[in-house]
This record gives structure tokens, C-alpha cells and sequence, in this order.
């Protein structure tokens, strides 16, 4: 029952009232669900004194898989990002391990036909239930109930605008399934036809051509498949139709063949049809992608670093600032170059990317078998005209499977995929002679003894694994409470609790820049206001700072935001008296460059801080660099204008800005500033000072750190 749950509450779970993410309350469903029937699995063992499981070349790919990235996650550095990361994060160990898990599970309790049917009707209610959702949300933004965002149309339960727009596709190809091989009543049919519509519009309504792509080769799979099962009766004559269960020959699949037509024709429209509907709903769906030759790119230097292993599993990140290309930062590429990318360009390649050839391997031997007895299950399907639920969990699987394959999907599709393919392999392997693999220990003391105390070990481990996840879990909302606190002391007290339950470099950054942030408003005092209180609490904000940003470089000193937000913190110190803490943040940005070597930002960084500490020369070279990297970055031809200015030559000035205005002519503060510096080499006015548009020195409570959705 527990992953009966698991399976059809996951689309649109989320945790009301606190301030938990939709998407860890996601992965707290998941543990809560597995462990629940890990213990209730084991204690049934107990009693009828058996164990029997599945004889399953898919499971076996999959603990191949999950051994390959537990070996990757133990033979590398900070091996806590691997295992759990920020929180269960989707490339750690512990949630393919959970994902694997349910999969094993789902082919152990979901054996027969008829249990299958049930976990599919739920996901089918299920699915209609988010759908509906979703639609109440587009048209009436204001009816969420508060769990999506009221101003934000493409806001949704699952994560990104397209992966809502993959599961639509998922729904829909349910529905067509259970139409075309399962037999239903009237109004059960009327009903799959109406899911089939909505999941369609949701699925204009994106307007992601992938979707349209595979959902129609799903569909043209499905109408080739039941010609051919059709081709078959008519050779048997007499024969029963054991589609319908019914004397009624089968009839033309018209429904299949409308959809194929339908999803061809948005497929190759493009805009002219496809855009017609999220332009009138007024959607605007802006999403940072990577393309799949950049991901293997970085997957080809991963494995020159470490070939067997790879730089550990949840590590996307720290190898694309490691590796990224240097045509990142040209302009067509918009934001990407700044941007913190944890997702390749799909979330399968991302997994592989940085586990070495001891991932691809285990992961493409369990897909080949995957796939292998999946097409057995087919073309047996074909013969004998049975078991139509073993050839739908197999199409199923896999179209979430090549979903995230192809665009980076979260923890619901994923996961979904797995659950469907441990259902396939349950009735793959209860269709087949000497399917299963029976242990029974009861009739032996030895054995007796040794399978009781390993059933034991199984539930005192499940709980001690949910009981440190919840642990961890309950730092979230101290966390989030952080970020929108509306005082300093409410925010020092809130990240405090988070990194008692759960200390990470995410939080201490944040715990840093919180103690930064009560410094800044302190020093903003007069000197005669600061009594001997202040005082001591500026001096005690400075230590706290440096110690949350140091213990977060500590903690993981592969991500470079962790130097970078040090060397932030050095400069800003700079910018307070502490003379001898710009070289320090020149420091901490020369090590976050070399952890993010193709990043200007960073090399600006470094001019920044110099020019501050006087030094002009070292500033031009680390702005050269920067140029270099991005020739259209405005702030560091911005920052080589002031430095001229400052050094008196207006000419040099005046061309640098000029640069900058080339590259943005409709900015109105940079048109200011090149007008000012024109009237003052004509001697009729003096230059205000401008700042750059991204290189604030000052911390700020709100993390960088972003995920590309």
C-alpha cells in the first residue's frame, strides 16, 4: 500500500504550511514510502519464513548501476556532496539508491496482473487530478491554494514549464494504452478520452517539440502494434478477440492514428501553430538549456581527469565550471556563462557525466537489458495475445526514460521511470518459467538465524536512514525562514537552527553573508553612536563571517562559489578600513578562478579588488583577461573607463565607456555617464561615478547558487 502511495501521490505532492520545497517534499515521500514498506516487507518475512524475488536481468543492470556510483562517491573528495548533497539532491548516491530501491520493490510487490492494473489506474487518476490542477492554474492563477505562484502562469508541481509539458505526453499515453488494449466500460472510456484531451492541451500549451516528437512515435508504435495484433485475428479465423474480450473483430486504431496526425502537425509547424496557443494564454517560457555535444564535452574531460571513477556522483557543477567551453560567453548564449548549471542537457547524461567509465558502463548494460527484455515482452505479446500490462509498464518506462535522456527532468519522472520498469520486471518475471528465486530459511537453524538477523539489520538500518533524513529535512524550512526573515536576529537565529540539523556549504554561505549583512547595518553608526556593545558585535560579525565562509570552503573546496563568496566577503571588508583584506579576496578569487577557469566574472573579481587596493596595473591585466574570455562583458570595459578616469585620461575613458555603449545602447545610465565624460573633456562638467551592473562586492542573504530549470 505504501508504494502504492508512493507512486500515485508523487506527481502532485507537496508539503502545505512549511516552507518546504515541493521538490524536497517529493524526496521526503519517496523515503518515508520506501522505508515503510522495506519494514513491512521484512516483518511479512518473519512470519512465512520465504523470500522470494524477481529473476530479473533488469535488476540486475540496476544494482550494477547503483554499486558503479557508491564506488564513485567513496574514491573521491568531499564525499558528502556525492552521497546527499544540499539536500537528497537527484545526482547523489543515496537517491539513486532510493530510486533503484523502489524499483526492486515495485518488481517484488507489483507481480500479477491485476495488482499492475491498480498502480496503473492510480497513476492515470492521479495524473487527471495534477492536470486539472494545473489547468485551474492557468486560468485562474488565484484558486492555487497558495502552492504555486499566483503571478508566475508556467509555475507548476513538478518542476520545470517542460518537463509538466513530458508529463502531459505520460498521461496521455496511459490513457491511450488502457483505450486501445484494456477492456473498459462506456464511461471509463469517455473518461480516458477527456484525460487524453486535457493532457494534449497542457501539451500545446508548452509547446515543447520533444513532447509533440515522442508522444507521436509512442502513438505510432502503439497504432503499428495493434495492426499487427489486427492482422493476426484475421488469420485466425474463429479466434476470439482477446482485445476486447468480446467475438467483435478489432477494429482500425483511429484514435492512435489521430493523435500521430495531431502531434505531427505541431511537431513540424514549429511556431506558426505551436505558438499560437501560449501566446494567447500569455505564457513565456525562457528556459537555460545546454546542448547534449556541450554535456559530452564535459563527460570526455571528466573522464581525462579520472577515467574509471570520475570526479563523483552530484558533481555536474563543479565540471562545467571546470570544463565548460569558452563559446559560453558569447552573446548568443545570453546568461549562461554566469549562471551555476547542475543539469546537462538531460538528466541521464548528467548522471554519467562525472561517474567515470565505471557509470556508463553500468548504466548502458542496464538499459540494454532493459530494452532487450522489454522488446521479448512485445513480440510475445504479439504471438500470444496475453498480458497487455507487461508491454504497457515496458512502453511507459520507457518514455520516461528517453525523456530524461533528453531533457534534464527532476525527481518525478525519474522516478516514475523506475517504478514503471520494477513493475515490468515483476510481471515479466511471474509470465516466465523459473522466474523467481525462492530462499527459504525456516526449515534450517542456520540459515534461520543468519535471515533473521539480516531482516533485522534491514529495518534497524531503514529506520536510522529516514530518521537522519528527516533530521536533515527539518533544517529546510529553518533555511528558508532565513532567506526571508525580516530582521538580522531572526535570520542569525533561523540559519543557526538549519546548521545544527544539517551543516553545508549552502548554509554556511548563508550564515556568512547573514553575519555580513549585521555588520554592514552596524557600521552604517556613527562613531559616537556605537557604544561598547556595538563594538564588540562588529568585531564578533567579522570572525563569524570569515569563519562561515572558510568552514564552507572546508566543507567542499571544489565549488568555486564557496572562494568566491570569500573573496566577496575579504573586499567588502576592504571596502571598511581593512586594507590588508584586498589581497586576501585576490587570493580567494585566483582559487575560484581556477576552479571556474572560463568565468570573466571571476577575473573582474580580481580587478575590482586591485583597483580598490590601488593597484591599477595588476587591475587593467585581470580586466584584459576578462575581455579576453567575453570581449562584450560592459561591466569590466565599465571598471577600464573608471580606472582611466582616475588616472586622469579622459580619452581612454571616454572610448572604454563608448565600448560599453555599443554593446547596450538603450541603457540610460550608461548614456549619462558617456555624455558626462564628453562634457568633461570639454572642461564644462565633472564625471559622477557609476557603478558596474553586476559586480556588487556586498554579499547578499540570497544564495547564487541557482539550478538551471
Amino acid at each position: 500500500m505504501s508504494l502504492f502511495f508512493v507512486i500515485t501521490l508523487l506527481p502532485f505532492f507537496f508539503l502545505p504550511f512549511t516552507h518546504i520545497p515541493i521538490e524536497n517534499a517529493k524526496g521526503a515521500l519517496l523515503v518515508v514510502g520506501l522505508v515503510f514498506s522495506v519494514i513491512f516487507w521484512s516483518l511479512a518475512r518473519f512470519f512465512d519464513g520465504k523470500i522470494n524475488l524477481p529473476r530479473s536481468a533488469s535488476l540486475l543492470g540496476g544494482v550494477g548501476v547503483v554499486l558503479a556510483v557508491l564506488l564513485s562517491a567513496l574514491f573521491v573528495k568531499s564525499s558528502e556532496v556525492s552521497f546527499f548533497g544540499t539536500m537528497f539532491d537527484i545526482g547523489s548516491f543515496w537517491f539513486i539508491f532510493a530510486g533503484f530501491l523502489l524499483m526492486l520493490m515495485c518488481s517484488i510487490v507489483f507481480r500479477d496482473q491485476k495488482s499492475a492494473r491498480v498502480i496503473l489506474f492510480g497513476a492515470i487518476l492521479s495524473s487527471a487530478a495534477l492536470l486539472f490542477f494545473q489547468c485551474i492554474h492557468l486560468f485562474k492563477p488565484e484558486l492555487s491554494l497558495g502552492v504555486l505562484d499566483p503571478t508566475l502562469k508556467t509555475s507548476n508541481l513538478l518542476g520545470s514549464w517542460n518537463e509538466l509539458g513530458i508529463f502531459a505526453g505520460f498521461s496521455a499515453l496511459m490513457s491511450l494504452l488502457m483505450v486501445e488494449f484494456f477492456s473498459t466500460t462506456k464511461i471509463e472510456k469517455l473518461i480516458l478520452h477527456i484525460l487524453i484531451v486535457l493532457s494534449m492541451f497542457l501539451i500545446a500549451a508548452v509547446n515543447f517539440s520533444f513532447v509533440w516528437g515522442l508522444f507521436g512515435i509512442s502513438a505510432l508504435i502503439i497504432f503499428v502494434y495493434k495492426i499487427s495484433i489486427s492482422s493476426r485475428e484475421k488469420v485466425a479465423e474463429g479466434a476470439i478477440n482477446i482485445v476486447n474480450t468480446s467475438s467483435e473483430k478489432a477494429r482500425f486504431p483511429v484514435l492512435s492514428f489521430t493523435i500521430i496526425m495531431i502531434a505531427l502537425l505541431f511537431f513540424m509547424s514549429g511556431q506558426f501553430i505551436g505558438g499560437a496557443l501560449p501566446k494567447s494564454l500569455g505564457i513565456q517560457n525562457d528556459e537555460v538549456s545546454i546542448s547534449l555535444g556541450a554535456t559530452m564535452g564535459i563527460t570526455k574531460s571528466v573522464l581525462e581527469d579520472n577515467l574509471l571513477l570520475g570526479i563523483g556522483p552530484n558533481k555536474f557543477a563543479e565540471a562545467w565550471a571546470m570544463y565548460k567551453p569558452l563559446g559560453v560567453n558569447a552573446p548568443i548564449n545570453g546568461s549562461l556563462w554566469s549562471i551555476y548549471v547542475n543539469y546537462g542537457s538531460g538528466l541521464l547524461p548528467t548522471l554519467v557525466a562525472t561517474t567515470g567509465y565505471a557509470g556508463i558502463i553500468a548504466w548502458l548494460i542496464f538499459f540494454a537489458l532493459l530494452i532487450i527484455s522489454g522488446v521479448k515482452s512485445i513480440f510475445t505479446s504479439i504471438k500470444n495475445g496475453i498480458n497487455w500490462e507487461t508491454m504497457a509498464f515496458f512502453v511507459l518506462s520507457l518514455y520516461l526514460f528517453v525523456s530524461s535522456f533528453f531533457y534534464s527532468t527532476g525527481p518525478v519522472t525519474f522516478l516514475l521511470a523506475l517504478a514503471f520498469a520494477g513493475v515490468f520486471a515483476g510481471l515479466s518475471a511471474s509470465n516466465s518459467q523459473n522466474g523467481e528465486i525462492t530462499l527459504e530459511f525456516l526449515n534450517d537453524h542456520r540459515k534461520s538465524f543468519f535471515s533473521m538477523l539480516f531482516i533485522v539489520l534491514l529495518i534497524i538500518t531503514s529506520a536510522a536512514i529516514s530518521f537522519k533524513y528527516i533530521e536533515r529535512l527539518a533544517s529546510v524550512p529553518y533555511f528558508q525562514k532565513a532567506l526571508t526573515a525580516a530582521t538580522v536576529p531572526d535570520a542569525l537565529a533561523a540559519i543557526g537552527k538549519a546548521l545544527n540539523l544539517y551543516p553545508n556549504d549552502l548554509y554556511l554561505r548563508t550564515y556568512s553573508q547573514i553575519q555580513f549583512v549585521k555588520l554592514n547595518s552596524l557600521v552604517q553608526k556613527k562613531e559616537t553612536e556605537l557604544s561598547k556593545t556595538d563594538k564588540a558585535d562588529i568585531k564578533t560579525s567579522i570572525e563569524q563571517a570569515v569563519l562561515g565562509a572558510n568552514e564552507a570552503v572546508k566543507y567542499n573546496p571544489k565549488n568555486y562559489l564557496n572562494f568566491q563568496a570569500l573573496g566577496s566577503l575579504y573586499e567588502t571588508l576592504g571596502v571598511f578600513g581593512d586594507k590588508t583584506a584586498y589581497q586576501s579576496a585576490i587570493e580567494a578569487y585566483k582559487t575560484a578562478a581556477t576552479l571556474n577557469p572560463n568565468n570573466p566574472a571571476l577575473k573582474l573579481s580580481m580587478a575590482t579588488a586591485s583597483f580598490a587596493d590601488k593597484k591599477n596595473t595588476e587591475a587593467k591585466n585581470y580586466l584584459k583577461a576578462a575581455l579576453t574570455l567575453k570581449p562584450d562583458y560592459v561591466d569590466a570595459w565599465l571598471v577600464l573607463s573608471q580606472i582611466a578616469k582616475s588616472e586622469g585620461d579622459g580619452g581612454s575613458a571616454l572610448s572604454y565607456a563608448q565600448t560599453a555603449l555599443s554593446i547596450i545602447p538603450d541603457n540610460q545610465n550608461l548614456i549619462k555617464y558617456v555624455d558626462s565624460l564628453k562634457n568633461q573633456s570639454s572642461g564644462s562638467a565633472s564625471v559622477p561615478p557609476l557603478t558596474t551592473t553586476t559586480s556588487d562586492p556586498t554579499p547578499k542573504i540570497k544564495d547564487t547558487s541557482i539550478k538551471k530549470k
